[in-house]
């Protein structure tokens, strides 16, 4: 037999206790409110009492009166005292009765029974004549007094005079009090105990409401219902306010702060003062490779790690990766740790190995062959296996359990990079339900059409509401990611906030448009461009005269390099005029090489640009090789224009690196209306890169751009960039951050009330 067990949460007995000593708080304090209440009405009764009661005796005396008239008159004209006073012992047979009297019409007394009041005389006072009633206290007690006038033949002979004891008016409103006041506290008991019962609902309903509030629940989406029916009529008012306060305090914070690495490290130390930060990606901010003179480190070029390394450097966190340096394994510690930067340690880097099977499903498969062309408009049609998935699942459970081990407590913050990890923030979430995830997608979000080729498209899209905050480059990413959702999921929507409640688990969804380092950490010590560009010339064997255009990309088909390719042909065609004098550049770092869909791409650029060249002598120097990023900044300064023509593109920094390395305001900007970057730099040349002869007359007005105009443009662009930075990038993120920490915090502590 198994003995009962009774188990005991101490926070709901807390809970419990706490509420007893608040409804305690309330009743007693009502109860005595109540019963201050009755002894003050109690007054009021008595009086209405006493009325009543007199009121009783002056119509019990004009019966009396009336009975006894016509006998006593013919006996007191008689003077038959023996008659009289036996006819006044009988009236006084009432016990409420006292005394009667008979007087004459001098006002003296002629008659009385024994128990007649010597205080009460013939002669009525003045009160008494106009009430022809009177009430007054004798040693006795109170009496009641009537006088009712004898006439006869029309004469007044005499008046009878009715003493009624008032003592027993006296007991009755005693036992009235008492009743009353016991009617009082006994139906304040009830009705407090029934008040606190009822206080008691709503005030949990109104704490689940404002803990709903907290959540964004109600408020924030016109479709969910708070948890208490009273915060109904608050709803839209507050959700009006909230959208109102939010925008100015987006705006403020845009306008008032200058952000820099100084900026980014004060809010971290001052609005997540010690909460530890994990970043999670699949690209490491430091590559130790094995070289003849020993081990050297690398730092990618990488949008990515010029993103977030500020904020590492700002917080000295940890940056959990893939470790994929030749030399990696050999530099890290026992717990697969090392100390970033070298030369001088801010944060740690964990690094995740990975076989080469592995890499193979998760990387080049899944998120390479699958979810890449899968988020891109680039006509490449997805390849989804079950292998690659489960790859895939594995992979990101693997990271998943990193950041659990990394954790020194049950709530950091976690940056999630990338749809390599879809999957990663509901598995860190049903690990650390407290933690504060932030996912970054640093590609496009297909619209809910595209994205519902995959087969695991429910998977992925719960995963990524674990998230906190889940951003993107643009708004309109914003709106395919929520209509995706909306066609695929059961949630609760609010497009106008863009927010989500799926399973308990609010997610915001943002834009944060991505940037660069402001300013370039090399500002200030470089040549001056035309020195650069004299340089970049001679090494390409190219005349002092000639003019260079510039495109930078990996050599993906998403970048629209055989597009660009077509229009600088387009453009030597109609102006023939530059042939000769014209050579486009285009630098393209080889990437997933092992893919054959990369491959036969790499293939088709490099027999396009040979075909070119056969019709136009050196229109196109393709290097399709890894250059540092030193290498990459004096294209940048030597070139008349940069080309950037994705065919559908997240961001795109490229765009933002060459205004940035145009310190000398010229130089134009041609860029595709697909880039994320085209939503800010407006004053950019913006074509549609599927159209061949536009984009061939946007290279060919940049090459003929007066340099008044360009540098207008230009000083618009750099201003733009310096302000919107990769600091403000973060610092927005971690600001929206800290709010909904602060937000949960207020939330768990309203909870403890219910």
């Amino acid at each position: 037999m198994q003995e009962a067990q009774i188990t005991m949460n101490p926070d709901n007995s807390f809970t419990s206790l706490r509420s007893i000593h608040l409804s305690l708080r309330f009743v007693i304090p009502l109860a005595i409110a109540l019963a201050l209440f009755a002894y003050g009405v109690v007054p009021l009764i008595d009086k209405l009492t006493l009325k009543w009661f007199a009121r009783d005796l002056d119509i019990r005396s004009q019966l009396i009166s009336s009975t006894l008239n016509d006998a006593l008159i013919d006996l007191v004209l008689n003077k038959e005292r023996g008659k009289i006073n036996k006819l006044l012992l009988k009236a006084t047979r009432d016990e409420r009765l006292l005394a009667v009297g008979v007087c004459s019409s001098d006002h003296k007394l002629l008659y009385k029974t024994a128990d007649f009041p010597k205080e009460i005389s013939c002669k009525p006072s003045t009160d008494e004549e106009k009430e022809k009633k009177f009430l007054i206290d004798l040693s006795q007690g109170p009496v009641h007094i009537s006088r009712t006038s004898l006439h006869f033949e029309n004469s007044e002979i005499g008046s009878l005079v009715l003493v009624h004891d008032m003592s027993f008016v006296e007991r009755r409103s005693t036992d009235t009090r008492k009743y009353v006041i016991i009617l009082f506290l006994v139906q304040g008991v009830v009705i407090s105990l029934i008040t606190v019962f009822v206080a008691h609902l709503s005030w949990r309903g109104w704490l689940e409401g404002v803990r709903a509030m907290m959540r964004g629940e109600g408020i924030l989406r016109p479709f969910s219902q708070p948890a208490s029916a009273e915060l109904q009529p608050l709803v839209g008012e507050m959700r009006l306010l909230l959208r109102n306060l939010e925008t100015e305090r987006r705006h403020a914070d845009d306008m008032t702060t200058t952000w820099n690495p100084a900026a980014l490290r004060a809010l971290l130390n001052k609005q997540l003062t010690g909460d530890q930060v994990l970043v999670v990606s699949n690209r490491e901010p430091y590559i130790h490779i094995k070289t003849e003179q020993g081990i050297a480190v690398n730092r990618p070029a990488s949008g990515l790690v010029t993103a977030v390394e500020p904020v590492m450097r700002a917080c000295s966190g940890t940056w959990i990766a893939h470790g994929s340096g030749s030399a990696d394994r050999e530099t890290v510690d026992r717990n697969d740790r090392v100390g970033v930067p070298p030369n001088k340690p801010e944060y740690n880097l964990r690094r995740i190995w990975l076989t080469e099977e592995e890499e193979q499903g998760y990387y080049y498969g899944f998120a390479n062959e699958g979810f890449w062309p899968l988020c891109h408009n680039a006509h490449v049609r997805p390849i989804f296996r079950s292998s690659d998935w489960l790859q895939y699942q594995k992979i990101n459970q693997r990271f998943a359990d990193a950041v659990v081990r990394e954790a020194r407590t049950d709530d950091p913050v976690v940056l999630v990079q990338d749809y390599h990890f879809a999957l990663l923030p509901s598995m860190i979430r049903r690990q650390l339900p407290k933690s504060t995830i932030i996912t970054f997608w640093h590609i496009p979000w297909p619209n809910p059409e595209s994205f519902g080729i995959c087969p695991w498209r429910e998977e992925l899209l719960q995963g990524m509401l674990g998230s906190t905050i889940l951003g993107f480059h643009t708004p309109f990413h914003c709106k395919n990611f929520l209509e995706t959702v909306d066609r695929y999921l059961e949630t609760r929507i609010e497009h106008e906030s863009s927010t989500i409640f799926h399973k308990g688990q609010l997610t915001m969804v943002e834009d944060y448009p991505i940037s660069i380092q402001w300013p370039p950490e090399w500002q200030g010590t470089l040549p001056p461009v035309e020195q650069t560009r004299t340089e970049i010339l001679a090494e390409l064997n190219l005349p002092s005269s000639h003019v260079i255009g510039v495109g930078v990309d990996r050599m993906d088909y998403t970048k629209g390099i055989l597009e660009r390719f077509a229009a600088v042909e387009r453009m030597l065609e109609n102006h023939p005029e530059f042939v000769g004098r014209f050579s486009f550049v285009q630098i393209a770092a080889p990437s997933r090489s092992t893919l054959e869909e990369y491959h036969a791409f790499e293939l088709r650029v490099h027999s396009l640009a040979a075909r070119i060249n056969k019709r136009f002598d050196r229109a196109i120097i393709l290097k399709a090789e890894h250059h540092t990023s030193e290498q990459v900044n004096r294209y940048y300064r030597a070139s008349n224009v940069c080309m950037v023509t994705s065919l559908h593109d997240g961001m795109n920094l490229v765009a933002k690196e060459f205004i940035a390395a145009r310190d000398d305001e010229q130089g134009v900007l041609v860029l595709s209306q697909f880039t994320g970057a085209s939503n800010e730099l407006h004053v950019a040349l913006i074509v549609n890169p599927y159209h061949v002869e536009q984009t061939a007359d946007a290279l060919y007005r940049g090459l003929t751009m007066p340099e008044y105009e360009q540098k207008e443009r230009m000083k618009s662009m750099r201003s733009l960039v310096q302000d919107f930075n990769v600091y403000r990038w973060a610092g927005k993120m971690l600001l929206d951050a800290a709010r909904v920490r602060q937000r949960e915090k207020l939330s768990a502590r309203i909870g403890r009330l219910t």
